[in-house]
């Protein structure tokens, strides 16, 4: 049912995203967009649009919902103790050091 729902969506709105809202979204941004940009911004926003409403035209009421295409195993390695800086190598270049740790300006 709600795949049903959201391509009639799709297909009863006709979603565009304007000039205008292109260099809004720019000010927003703080981009200094040419003219080019713009048009080409727009051509490439709404190329995704179109693109989405042909996948919501599909039946995926059996497709289960995923955070990732792949599936993600072991994608960080194990933490291994390993020989580190001596504490004096680490505070060699600091600006400052006070008992042994780096000493910083205090804030605000």
């Amino acid at each position: 049912m709600f795949s049903t729902e959201r391509r009639r969506y799709w297909q009863d709105w006709a979603v565009a995203i304007s000039r205008e809202e292109v260099l809004h979204v720019a000010k927003l941004a703080r981009f200094a967009l040419s003219e080019e940009e713009v048009d080409r911004f727009s051509e490439q926003l709404n190329a995704i649009l179109e693109a989405i409403g042909k996948v919501s035209e599909l039946d995926l009421a059996d497709v289960p919902p995923t955070s990732h295409p792949l599936a993600l195993v072991n994608v960080v390695d194990p933490d291994e103790p390993r020989p580190s800086l001596a504490r004096e190598q680490a505070l060699a270049n600091a600006p400052e050091s006070e008992s042994g740790a780096f000493r910083v300006p205090a804030s605000g």
